[in-house]
């Protein structure tokens, strides 16, 4: 018999190439979520930059400090509003769940289609699968492992993004340095007004989007709690936080708020329903145009069709940033084709 020597430094060459084939492996793999975090991280970072030079201005201390004195005072805000949310809300929950059997009876008594779902004899059906939902989930705990995954998902990636927001508030002028200095000197001055615009362009779009934001948060707050809806505040957060994304984020935002008011009867569910709907007319057509368009100076339809391309290529967060890089990409184009 022939005897076949394998000398070691092959194997650990071949044990390398696994390694790293699976590295590139997972590397690809976590390439959405990256670019993702990083998105977000930018915008928010856009967002706080300014505020972050004005405590820098007024402390007079260095960037990291006026980071820090920042970036606590965003956490306190979180905690209160974590504090002031999350107990009523789990009591409300608690309530949710008793009235549920009374809420199934009242899907009857909907207007327009109340005595279809009752011929199709879907309250019922409703009412036996509540029943067995208990079972279901005792002797089924996918659901529940799949809701903690999530869960544990989510505070992760929020972890990641936030470190991200911080490391560009922290070097990002660095970045644009280095940046600057690759740029040809003739086209230096040229390049620093188109940055200055964009950088203008996505700071008043951020800033505008976050005010209307504001705007539907509170007014959805106000009326759920005069209508005695449930979940009122998680509603009114929801709504805040979908409205963010431009054009279609509203109608996605309202759609659990009017679902949680028609627990409450179908007369309250038709009320937030009409509600909702007068305040997108006003939002669209007033709010919209006014803080964000002007900020990006693009018309409605060209909006609109920013934000859905957004949505096709990225989801949510291509909704986010398509319509301020359309922005900003328009007035740099615009500035570029003025004369030196």
């Amino acid at each position: 018999m022939r005897v076949v020597d394998v000398d070691w430094r092959s194997l650990v060459v071949v044990f390398a190439a696994f390694i790293v084939l699976v590295a590139l492996r997972g590397l690809a793999h976590s390439i959405p979520r990256t670019l993702t975090a990083l998105a977000i991280a930018t915008i928010l970072a856009l967002a706080l930059n300014p505020v972050v030079e004005a405590a820098e201005r007024r402390l007079g201390c260095r960037r990291a400090a006026a980071l820090a004195v920042v970036t606590l005072g965003v956490t306190v805000i979180v905690v209160l509003l974590a504090l002031l949310l999350v107990p009523p809300a789990v009591r409300e929950g608690r309530d949710l769940g008793a009235q549920l059997p009374r809420v199934v009876k009242d899907l009857g008594r909907l207007p327009l289609v109340g005595d279809d779902l009752v011929k199709n004899d879907v309250p019922a059906k409703v009412q036996r699968w509540v029943e067995k939902l208990p079972d279901r989930l005792n002797g089924n705990t996918a659901p529940l492992k799949r809701a903690g995954r999530s869960l544990a998902d989510g505070v992760l990636a929020a972890t990641v993004t936030l470190l991200l927001a911080i490391t560009l508030l922290l070097d990002g002028q660095r970045l644009v340095r280095a940046v600057r200095r690759l740029v040809p000197g003739r086209y230096r001055r040229r390049a620093d007004r188109a940055g200055g615009l964009a950088y203008q362009v996505v700071g008043r779009y951020v800033a505008g989007s976050l005010l209307v934001a504001g705007v539907a948060g509170v007014a959805v707050l106000i009326v759920g709690l005069a209508l005695g809806v449930p979940l009122t505040p998680l509603a009114a957060a929801w709504v805040a936080l979908w409205d963010l994304v431009p054009q279609i984020g509203g109608a996605a935002g309202g759609v659990p708020f009017v679902l949680l008011a028609i627990t409450k009867g179908a007369g309250t569910g038709l009320i937030a329903l009409l509600f909702f709907l007068v305040y997108l007319q006003i939002e669209n057509h007033i709010l919209q145009p006014l803080l964000v368009g002007h900020a990006v100076k693009l018309s409605p339809p060209a909006t609109m069709t920013a934000a859905l391309i957004g949505v096709s290529a990225a989801g949510v967060v291509g909704a986010l940033v398509a319509v301020p890089l359309v922005g900003a990409s328009k007035a740099v184009y615009l500035e570029l084709r003025r004369p030196r």
